[in-house]
């Protein structure tokens, strides 16, 4: 008989993950013989030194460790590379490859709503989550800028991938048709929290916040009372998982079933 695949997420903090339970309803639900933990994480090296000795089939990576990561892996996919970020590590017979799926999964979410090409897209910090965002939109035809509480890291990170940086007074002056918030601004404990000013946010707009708990962040309730278009966070959770479920498994993910529990367990425990 087959032993179940071991999965896993590895970070510092990860209690709060909700990884663990998207991913463990998934293999059930596509009949897969894995199961899927968290790992706190801080000492990196070990831990990738582990996946290869105990032959885990598969790692989520995710803060702090997603740019550290790639100097432990044996091959990078091109665009993880150009941003500088993993979140997926695939091990083909002790090969540990690395990927993004951040990028895919984020920008999904925000088509679904619009074409980005052409579109003046403004994204709040300069991050992980910003990185995969700014690449995206850029790539997908978008004129792009972003701000950030340290200048340097925006500007940095703006020149990286031609987007443009502008400080928070002058961010209005962009006219951005997309706002998303990468930041952790309005996410719980200080849920009351507004990354721009509620006259910031217009009709016209589609509003991301890429924070998925709670699900409805102060940000995207006045974006909905502005009459903006909105994408919460859960979208780009949800969808950067089913393409990490594919990597590993090599099966079209059970969206519906993930995005189903993840949203249970957030509604009972507002």
């Amino acid at each position: 008989m087959k032993m179940p695949e071991l999965y896993g997420v590895i970070g510092q903090p990860i209690a709060h993950s909700l990884s663990p339970l998207m991913h463990n309803t998934a293999f059930a639900a596509s009949g897969c013989q894995a199961h899927f933990t968290a790992f706190a994480v801080d000492d990196l090296a070990a831990a990738i030194a582990g996946v290869r000795a105990l032959g885990i089939a598969g790692v989520s990576v995710t803060l702090p460790h997603k740019t550290a990561v790639i100097k432990y892996l044996d091959w990078v996919a091109p665009e993880a590379l150009e941003i500088a970020a993993v979140n997926t590590i695939v091990n083909r017979e002790g090969r540990l490859c690395g990927y993004n799926t951040d990028v895919a999964g984020a920008l999904n979410a925000l088509t679904e709503k619009l074409d980005l090409a052409g579109k003046r897209v403004l994204i709040l910090g300069a991050g992980g989550a910003a990185r995969a965002l700014v690449y995206g939109t850029v790539k997908a035809g978008a004129k792009v800028a972003l701000t950030n509480r340290t200048p340097e890291r925006g500007l940095q990170l703006a020149k990286e991938f031609g987007a443009e940086f502008v400080s928070a007074a002058a961010a209005a002056g962009f006219l951005p048709e997309v706002l998303v918030n990468t930041t952790s601004v309005g996410m719980l404990p200080q849920v009351d929290a507004l990354p721009v000013p509620e006259s910031f946010i217009n009709s016209g707009m589609v509003v991301m916040d890429i924070v998925y708990n709670p699900l409805k962040t102060r940000l995207l309730e006045v974006a909905e009372r502005n009459g903006a278009l909105t994408v919460d966070g859960l979208e780009m959770f949800v969808g950067q998982g089913a393409l990490q479920f594919e990597l590993w498994t090599g099966e079209k993910a059970p969206v519906k079933k993930m995005r189903e529990i993840v949203l249970e367990h957030l509604r009972e425990n507002v």
